[in-house]
């Protein structure tokens, strides 16, 4: 394997390599002990989004995150060809095959909330639970057949992967990420935050030209598991709209909103998430 040398790499004894059937390398920690948790990292993160799960609840459960390729720190070494969310989706039950995990919980974040709903729909044997927080992607509702993010977003967009190919990162990271939170959460994020962003910041024009796929309600009523379905008290409405049609569409679902929290909910609140998260896979 071709890795680079990345000092965050030595420094973390905890990270490991899994080899999957399609011959990838995927890097992910784990720790604690129990039924095993599969945490999915969304749009410029990697397995360091979840550091306020991994340590707390691995007291009750055994917590595994891993990066999907393309994702830091395996960017440039060890991937698939292609970036899309359907390549992700079939990377993702091979790692839960190779380390024998089956079924498991999966907790998927934004889009990589997309990426676990499209697994317990395509693998339910993999899939124990599912939660899902501010789910990415769009609807489909009403009978309309093709549906996309609205045309201001898809603007938005366009920009912000044009800004990034231009070498104008962080104002680009900045206005994505205002858009998918709240005005003004770039400069309120955390250090740990923004340098995890601009370390996966070429993953997001390869993102925005790979356009998730619609939640319908035939594509809900495949996912027979127990879900829990997480929004943010202010999270964008995009976000809501999808857990309150997800709410509706799958047998098995419970709810739940994080007070005062927007996008990124189970790092601003984790004590709250990480409670609702316990309560629900540990019945």
């Amino acid at each position: 394997m071709n890795m680079r040398t990345d000092h965050a790499l030595l420094a973390n004894p905890q990270l490991t390599f899994a080899n999957v059937a399609s011959g990838i390398c995927i890097p992910y920690i784990e720790r604690g002990v129990g039924e095993p948790v599969v945490f999915v990292h969304g749009s410029l993160c990697d397995y360091r989004y979840w550091d306020a799960q991994i340590a707390p609840l691995s007291a009750r459960f055994r917590c595994i995150a891993p990066s999907l390729s393309h994702y830091w720190p395996a960017a440039d070494a060890c991937i698939q060809d292609d970036f899309s969310w359907h390549a992700h989706v079939a990377e993702l039950a091979e790692f839960i095959d190779a380390l024998d995990l089956a079924p498991v919980h999966v907790v998927g974040h934004s889009r990589g909330g997309c990426i676990a709903f499209h697994l317990a729909c395509e693998y339910p044997r993999l899939v124990k639970t599912l939660t899902l927080a501010d789910p990415g992607g769009p609807l489909q509702k009403d009978g309309v057949r093709e549906a996309s993010l609205p045309a201001t977003t898809n603007a938005l967009r366009a920009k912000v992967a044009g800004m990034i190919e231009e070498g104008i990162v962080e104002p680009g990271l900045e206005l994505f990420v205002d858009s998918v939170s709240t005005p003004g959460a770039w400069r309120k994020s955390t250090t740990t935050f923004r340098t995890m962003a601009l370390d996966n910041a070429s993953t997001l024009p390869k993102q925005f030209r790979d356009p998730l796929p619609a939640y319908s309600r035939d594509a809900a009523a495949q996912v027979k598991c127990r879900t829990l379905l997480v929004d943010g008290q202010k999270s964008p409405r995009m976000f809501r709209n999808n857990v309150d049609s997800l709410q509706e569409w799958i047998y098995l679902a419970d709810r739940g909103t994080i007070a005062g929290a927007s996008h990124g909910m189970n790092v601003a609140s984790p004590a709250a998430f990480n409670r609702m998260l316990s309560s629900f896979i540990g019945y």
